[in-house]
């Protein structure tokens, strides 16, 4: 399965933000392999760089923990926890955020 075609098979509901963080986390690493890894769409540049899901009633971004503690700052009102960002529903994506994080993510584990 592509991640194109992971999108389409999911909820209409978040369809349209999965393909905003899809297109976001593409051109901010371009270089970037996709596949999907742990069932879920993945970044990989000799291991993986970062994932997206939707949850119930968030999109989970999973760069990793190193990449939660350097943005900390950055991620204040937005639910955390080791290696995993949690972007609420309701709430406008961050895309700045999530292609800056995108970027150090890549730069730090590209091999």
């Amino acid at each position: 399965m592509t991640i194109k075609e992971y999108i389409d098979a999911q909820d209409e509901s978040v369809r349209e933000r999965l393909g905003q963080i899809y297109a976001c986390i593409q051109h901010a690493i371009p270089e970037a392999q996709e596949r999907m890894s742990w069932q879920m769409p993945t970044f990989w540049k000799g291991r993986n760089i970062i994932h997206f899901a939707p949850a119930k009633k968030h999109i989970g971004i999973y760069p990793g923990a190193e990449a939660v503690e350097a943005f900390q700052d950055r991620l204040k009102g937005y639910k955390t926890s080791k290696g995993a960002i949690q972007l609420p529903n309701d709430k406008e994506l961050p895309l700045d955020l999530v292609a800056d994080i995108a970027k150090w993510s890549y730069e730090r584990n590209k091999k």
